[in-house]
């Protein structure tokens, strides 16, 4: 493999292994809040309870997110120096606006927020809770808003020429407020809600299928389901604005995630299917004029096809970038299905003595995941070959000096380590989710839960 393909793999590794970790901690922390604020409004200890067992869990996400996310900062060094010369103004400005009102946010309430129960007044205990959920999300606010630039650069001028040229902002807000930024960001934020949401209604299910931990798990699953129904349903609409922003201002970008080659006719949408990019053309089942419809409401409606583009200037992977983008969908409308289905069942009172939907639940904790990081790689696969898109090439991007067997060396360590960090994460996950919300004392002072404890222990 040449230097560009193994830059390529290796951020890319780094990145979707740190983009397990912060997804979760932003949906955590909404639940949080809400599971503290039922506690100070009802004064159920439940709730209280619920609270600071998933505290614990945010705490393991948010410190191996923050650890695996600093390696990032050191690639664009090390692997993209011209990109980080091209960018540096715009990145710059991000990020430190992310150290700013961000991560100063979050890390300063987060010592209350760990080590605050029974120090503080409960209010402020909340508080800091509040603090913590809001500064995770502000941190994604400044990513997103970086990434989107890229996609859809705004807001700036090009200082010099050759490899000497770089981005300059001239109007601050209108690079924050780029033409993706907006619906990439809500659609990112439902995504790390539906990550926490379904981690906490896999473990709860977890529970009931074991007979552990009943009364306050039915209680955690039924207000999580709710936030999982009306974030799934809320992220269709979030795709779909986001993948009408696609069409205006990536248009290669939106034929190559729908298979779409002809320069200028009505698109199909397909339900699944294969690109040939050497043919040119896509086999499968689709809906006849569906794309057209979904874009201008009109079955008739020409879409910008891969052929209105110079074969330079479209995705290198049509079909990885299809099956990516369809793949992300088709589990979107699944966790739809599937929240609006235990919905049905709780209404008609036989939620939790559907064995077979508990069980779909408890693994159901996988899917928000894949649809995460597919949702990136097409994004990301489907801006190439532009790194800047229209502006800077990915090929261009690359650092001068840095070989192909130093990228791999530090590939194959990276990736070592990381296995090493994943195994510790899931152990040390799996042992808290075994010890459950409630510690020995608190089990005592329960008789229900002493009681199914020890029928569990005979």
């Amino acid at each position: 493999m040449d230097v560009e393909i193994l830059a390529r793999i290796q951020f890319a590794f780094t990145v979707a292994f740190h983009y397990i970790y912060p997804p979760l901690s932003i949906g955590l922390g909404l639940l949080m809040v809400i599971f503290e604020g039922l506690y100070l409004r009802t004064g159920d200890k439940d709730f209280e309870t619920l609270a600071r067992f998933w505290t614990r869990i945010f705490a393991l996400t948010f410190g191996i997110g923050v650890a695996t996310g600093i390696v990032m900062e050191f690639e664009f060094g090390t692997n993209w120096a011209t990109y980080s010369r091209y960018v540096g103004d715009v990145f710059g400005s991000a990020l430190a606006a992310e150290g700013i009102f961000a991560f100063a946010l979050e890390s300063g309430f987060l010592g209350i927020l760990l080590f605050g129960w029974n120090r503080v007044k409960p209010w402020v205990h909340f508080v800091a809770t509040v603090g913590v959920f809001l500064g995770s999300m502000f941190s994604a606010v400044w990513i997103v808003v970086a990434n989107s630039w890229q996609q859809t650069p705004a807001g700036f001028h090009i200082m010099g020429e050759g490899v000497n040229a770089r981005a300059e902002i001239t109007d601050f807000w209108a690079m924050v407020f780029n033409p993706s930024s907006v619906e990439r960001l809500s659609h990112v934020w439902l995504g790390a809600f539906l990550a926490g949401a379904f981690l906490v209604l896999s473990v709860h299910a977890y529970y009931l299928l074991k007979g552990r931990f009943i009364e306050i798990s039915k209680k955690a699953f039924q207000i999580t389901l709710v936030v999982a129904t009306v974030f799934s349903v809320g992220q269709l609409l979030t795709g779909h604005a986001s993948a009408d922003g696609v069409a205006i201002n990536q248009p290669a970008k939106l034929a190559a995630m729908e298979g779409h080659f002809d320069a200028n006719a009505p698109a199909d949408l397909y339900i699944f299917g294969w690109v040939d990019q050497e043919k040119e053309e896509t086999q499968g089942i689709a809906i006849p004029g569906g794309l057209s419809f979904l874009l201008e409401y009109d079955t008739e409606h020409s879409v910008t096809g891969l052929k209105a583009f110079p074969r330079d200037e479209r995705p290198t992977q049509v079909n990885a970038v299809f099956q990516f983008y369809h793949l992300m969908v088709a589990i979107g409308v699944f966790l739809i299905g599937l929240t609006l289905v235990g919905c049905f069942m709780w209404i008609r009172g036989k939620l939790f003595n559907s064995k077979w939907l508990l069980t779909i639940f408890a693994f159901s904790v996988i899917l928000p995941q894949i649809a995460n990081q597919v949702g990136w790689f097409s994004a990301e696969m489907g801006r190439q070959p532009w790194v800047v898109y229209g502006l800077l090439r990915t090929s261009d991007a690359l650092s001068k000096a840095v070989t192909a067997n130093q990228v791999l060396f530090s590939l194959i360590l990276f990736f070592i380590i990381y296995a090493v960090l994943l195994a510790l994460f899931l152990y040390l996950l799996n042992k808290k989710i075994k010890h459950g919300p409630y510690d020995e004392k608190s089990i005592e002072d329960r008789p229900l839960q002493k009681e199914i404890a020890g029928l569990i222990s005979n």
